[in-house]
């Protein structure tokens, strides 16, 4: 059946008659676009996010009472280190530091430079990190959206903070962040832990939280078990606590796929109706002549079907490669922001190229599906018609 005769008149049939497929086609690419834009945006962040969860502690350890989260004591740290199955126990130090002039927040993490493991982490992401040129003086490293900030408000190299006490405490930019980090590091500002405590107005002897490294899966209930009999005022925070809300957040931010779904099923009835309404005035003598040369029923049905399977397959493809081309060319704009949120620093991101082949192959059968069985059902009908009587 598939000759060379037979696809070059399936070719010909759809050059020529391409006015009537056009807007279907265009209509069609457009929601694959948005879908799959959605898709490409999701499986990014998750993969970047993820990737960053992966390398945190397995527990965060809080300070709780009274329905508020207070700085633990930093002799927790050294109690908690004592814990069998404990590998480390760090106390950590981070806030949000509110800006005043755009009504925005920094978040502040205060690190410890002369730990190698800290330094060769920030190396990771940024290059060349001296510890005791950090040192030197007060420096910060801050996030793509912080710089985009200090440059619109013309702070040059230069930061004047202000810590609860009201005093000022002048600190330079280091470096920035690369944009491919963006989503993680956007607005947040590292610096010496010292410092930083002093700008969140942290005491001395405590800690914002404490961070617990538990190499062996196995003894993670244990160790909470522990960490829960040692204090009764303790929030514990597990990883894949941490996880779930992530994919929690974004599956509520994912709630545009509910209304691009119904306004895909919205438009497929559309073409339902369009593709009837063409079939009874237009195609109709089409497959009458077809009949009367001595087509088959059958072979009437395949040839309409791979007619329309060529539209809806080309209409895929070219959705697919936009929303591509939108997201990891130009950064997905105006939809970043649905993910990303639009409540503190503009973002400045640049997307991981992530492939979720099975989402894509979902959104395939969705679209394709209702589009062929759009057609079936009027070819069939008037395929089963008789020649004369549709010619009439």
């Amino acid at each position: 059946m598939l000759s060379k005769s037979y696809l070059h008149f399936l070719l010909l049939l759809l050059i020529t008659q391409k006015k009537k497929h056009l807007a279907i086609f265009f209509i069609s690419t457009f929601i694959v676009a948005l879908l799959a834009s959605t898709l490409f945006i999701s499986s990014s962040i998750e993969k970047d996010l993820y990737a960053t969860l992966d390398e945190q502690a397995e527990f965060i350890v809080q300070k709780y009472e009274g329905g508020k989260v207070l700085n633990a004591p930093q002799s927790w740290v050294d109690e908690f280190s004592k814990i069998k199955g404990v590998n480390n126990s760090v106390g950590r130090v981070y806030g949000m530091y509110f800006y005043e002039p755009s009504e925005t927040y920094f978040m502040i993490v205060g690190v410890d430079f002369f730990d190698k493991e800290v330094v060769d982490s920030l190396q990771e992401v940024v290059d060349s990190v001296d510890a005791q040129k950090f040192l030197s003086k007060n420096h910060m490293i801050v996030g793509a959206g912080v710089q985009k900030l200090f440059d619109k408000y013309e702070y040059r190299g230069n930061y004047n903070f202000r810590p609860p006490d009201r005093s000022i405490e002048k600190v330079y930019i280091y470096d920035v962040f690369p944009k491919e980090s963006a989503i993680v590091t956007n607005d947040m500002i590292i610096m010496d832990r010292d410092l930083a405590k002093k700008i969140l107005g942290v005491e001395e002897g405590y800690v914002t939280d404490i961070a617990l490294e538990v190499k062996n899966p196995l003894e993670i209930e244990m160790i909470r078990t522990k960490l829960i009999i040692s204090h009764f005022n303790l929030r514990i925070i597990e990883k894949e606590d941490i996880k779930r809300a992530y994919k929690n957040l974004y599956n509520y931010k994912g709630g545009v796929f509910l209304i691009l779904y119904i306004t895909s099923l919205l438009t497929f009835l559309l073409i339902l109706y369009q593709r009837y309404s063409m079939v009874t005035r237009v195609d109709a003598k089409e497959i009458a002549i077809l009949r009367l040369v001595g087509w088959k029923i059958n072979d009437i049905i395949i040839f309409k079907v791979l007619e329309n399977f060529l539209i809806a397959f080309g209409a895929y493809l070219l959705g697919v490669v936009l929303a591509y081309i939108y997201v990891y060319g130009f950064d997905a704009p105006v939809l970043r922001e649905i993910f990303l949120g639009f409540n503190n620093l503009t973002h400045s991101v640049s997307f991981t190229p992530s492939i979720n082949r099975g989402a894509l192959a979902v959104l395939f059968l969705i679209y394709v599906i209702p589009f062929i069985l759009a057609i079936l059902i009027p070819v069939w009908r008037v395929s089963i018609t008789e020649s004369a009587e549709v010619l009439r």
